[in-house]
């Protein structure tokens, strides 16, 4: 299992972290978990081509979480050139909506798709590229999921489960990756101390999870139950009997001169593991020694 970090911003700009965003390549699968903006652009970075990804999960509806999933659809679909299964894809209701009035026939991108199919312009690219005719319009395989369904693959099984973070608005929801190799959890945008998401990450190898603001800053306790801070996380972390936590979805106050060195070490009095501060194109270890121990 090879996990990289696409995007490990918000949806505030920035030249340096892309929105949510992650790279989870076992055998012959290529799968990403979520894909905001910027993530197609990362997801290049990093070696890959749009029509690799063989599968994409979506935690939640906020547009930092999907924006740029359109485009890997249509890209997928457009590079591919008919000659690789459609993409498959997982996520909360309204999902299969939201495919359609993207990519449906009467979606935001209709027209385009319509005019890519029967144009003899777009046909003649379609079969420079190794297509045959007649085109087939993008039909990816959307399946929307709830807590407790599982999703398997060649060499690997995603248990989806539950995160807090914009209910009863949105449905929001993490997902447990395991493989013969270890476990990946994906908290998804998850606040508080959830007993769910401990269950969730239970005894797991690499725990990523939303670290969107500093402990004590949050201006109302409902905010700090919809979004996650730094002593929060190592809570969770040391009664999941985490090993390693990657911090990501991180404000750019974060980012300040030795804020996040003095949070480590904050998280440390309560959480013995290892503990990184994601980066955009940080490739994530499954196994990592753990090097420093306070008792």
């Amino acid at each position: 299992m090879k996990i990289t970090l696409l995007g490990t911003g918000t949806p505030a700009p920035s030249l340096t972290r892309q929105s949510s965003s992650y790279l989870i390549e076992i055998g012959e699968d290529v799968i990403v978990l979520d894909h905001g903006p910027g993530a197609q652009h990362r997801l290049l970075e990093a070696g890959h081509h749009p029509s690799d990804v063989t599968h994409a999960f979506f935690t939640h509806m906020h547009y930092d979480h999907i924006m740029d999933y359109p485009r890997l659809v249509l890209q997928h679909w457009d590079m591919g050139a008919g000659k690789i299964p459609d993409l498959k894809v997982f996520g909360p209701q309204p999902l299969a909506r939201i495919s359609q009035q993207l990519v449906g026939e009467e979606g935001a991108f209709g027209l385009d798709i319509e005019s890519r199919v029967n144009h003899p312009v777009s046909q003649d690219v379609f079969v420079s590229r190794g297509g045959i005719l007649p085109r087939l319009k993008p039909r990816p395989e959307v399946r929307e999921v709830v807590p407790g369904d599982k999703i398997e693959g060649e060499a690997w099984r995603i248990t989806v489960g539950e995160a807090f973070h914009f209910q009863p608005i949105l449905e929001c929801l993490a997902y447990r990756v395991e493989s013969d190799e270890g476990t990946l959890v994906y908290s998804g945008d998850n606040g508080g101390v959830q007993e769910s998401m401990i269950e969730l990450a239970r005894d797991c190898d690499v725990l990523i999870h939303m670290c969107h603001f500093l402990s004590g800053t949050e201006p109302s306790d409902a905010y700090r139950q919809g979004c996650g801070n730094h002593m929060d996380i190592a809570e969770t972390a040391k009664r999941a009997n985490v090993k390693t936590v990657v911090l990501t979805h991180c404000i750019s106050m974060l980012d300040g001169p030795g804020i996040m060195e003095n949070l480590i070490c904050e998280m440390k009095a309560v959480f013995n593991g290892n503990i990184i501060i994601g980066q955009d194109l940080m490739e994530v270890p499954l196994k990592i020694k753990q090097l420093h121990k306070i008792d």
